[in-house]
C-alpha cells in the first residue's frame, strides 16, 4: 500500500496490485486494513470501464458491502472505447449499483487519465466529502 498525505486535509492510500497481479496476501493485507481503518471516509473501486465488473472487483465490492463501507466505482479508461461500448457498459454497471449494492455511492465516476475527462468532478467530489469544499 502507498499513503500520499494531500496537504494537511487527509491521505490517499493507493493498493497497487489489486487485479491480476494481486500478492497471494493481497485480499487478507486489504480485509485488515478496511476492517481496522475507523476513520477511513470513503473507498474508492477503480473499474475498467472496457471490461466492466471483473472477479477482483467483486471481491472488493463484496469487502465493502460485508464491512459496510461507503465506497464509490470509478470507471477508468473511458477513453478506450467506443461512445457505444462505454454507455453499455456504463448502463450495465449502474444497473448492478443500483440493484446489488447498498454501500455504493450512486453516482458513476467515469474518468481518463489520457484526456483528463472527468477528472474535475471526480476531485470537486474529493474534495467535498473530505470537508475541503464549502458549499455554503
Amino acid at each position: 500500500m502507498n499513503f500520499f498525505k494531500v496537504g494537511k486535509f487527509f491521505t490517499l492510500v493507493d493498493m497497487p496490485g489489486y487485479g491480476y497481479r494481486a500478492p497471494e496476501d493481497f485480499v487478507d493485507m486489504v480485509e485488515t486494513y478496511l476492517k481496522e481503518r475507523k476513520n477511513l471516509m470513503r473507498t474508492f473501486l477503480l473499474v475498467d470501464s472496457v471490461v466492466g465488473i471483473q472477479k477482483a472487483d467483486d471481491i472488493a465490492i463484496e469487502m465493502c458491502e460485508e464491512f459496510a463501507l461507503p465506497y464509490v466505482m470509478v470507471l477508468t479508461k473511458i477513453d478506450k472505447s467506443s461512445k457505444g461500448h462505454l454507455l453499455k457498459q456504463v448502463l450495465q454497471i449502474q444497473k448492478f449499483v443500483d440493484t446489488k449494492t447498498q454501500g455504493c455511492f450512486p453516482q458513476l465516476f467515469p474518468v481518463s487519465a489520457v484526456t483528463y475527462s472527468g477528472i474535475h468532478l471526480l476531485r470537486c467530489f474529493i474534495a467535498y466529502i473530505t470537508g475541503n469544499l464549502k458549499t455554503n
